[in-house]
């Protein structure tokens, strides 16, 4: 039985030549969706790409500022000396040289104490600056000697100032002398005279 829809009277047809499209595929759409936008290109689909124009203008700002590494180091270095140098002089004065003596010097009012008055006997020693310890001892022209004593001095302080009492008693004159003898840290000694008048 032959299909009343076939053409009539034409040799040459045949059911293959019609069917060909179904083996080629329908032709590629013209419009795809792209997978993804870079700029003003377009890609379609795995390697293949189209130039496109972009659907607004572009435009490029100037480059964004490039932070320095170590700039912010700038700011703190004058802390930072600062407190270099104050942990220095600290520790300089902790543990520099120790104190050293330059000069001693001891005096006392010329004219001496009255009946039976005291004389103050000063005597000044001068130092380094540095921090230590002064031994020394006095010693009086009537056979009378101190034991060891001992001052501390501060850093930062370049003298020191020690005292000797003298108390006279009874009438006449005395020819009196006191003499500082420093033992630590160097040896050195420094006296003063005077006159201890009382007249009955």
């Amino acid at each position: 039985m032959s299909d009343p829809r076939a053409p009539q009277g034409d040799d040459d047809y045949s059911a293959t030549v019609l069917g060909s499209h179904w083996f080629t595929g329908p032709p590629p759409p013209r419009d795809a969706a792209p997978d993804r936008v870079e700029g003003s290109v377009l890609r379609f689909g795995p390697g293949v790409t189209a130039a496109m124009p972009a659907p607004f203008p572009l435009v490029v700002g100037p480059p964004a500022p490039v932070r320095r590494r170590g700039g912010g180091w700038r700011r703190y270095t004058l802390a930072v000396v600062v407190l270099a140098a104050v942990l220095g002089y600290l520790g300089w004065q902790r543990f520099g040289p120790g104190v050293e003596v330059r000069a001693v010097s001891v005096a006392t009012a010329p004219d001496g104490p009255g009946c039976d008055g005291t004389a103050d006997v000063v005597a000044v020693v001068r130092t380094n600056g540095r921090p230590g310890t002064l031994t020394y001892r006095w010693v009086r022209s009537d056979g009378t000697r101190s034991e060891e004593l001992t001052e501390r001095v501060p850093g930062g302080r370049d003298r020191a100032t020690l005292h000797l009492l003298w108390t006279f008693h009874g009438t006449g004159a005395y020819a009196a002398r006191a003499e500082l003898q420093l033992l630590t840290p160097d040896r050195m000694t420094a006296a003063t005279e005077f006159t201890y008048r009382c007249r009955p």
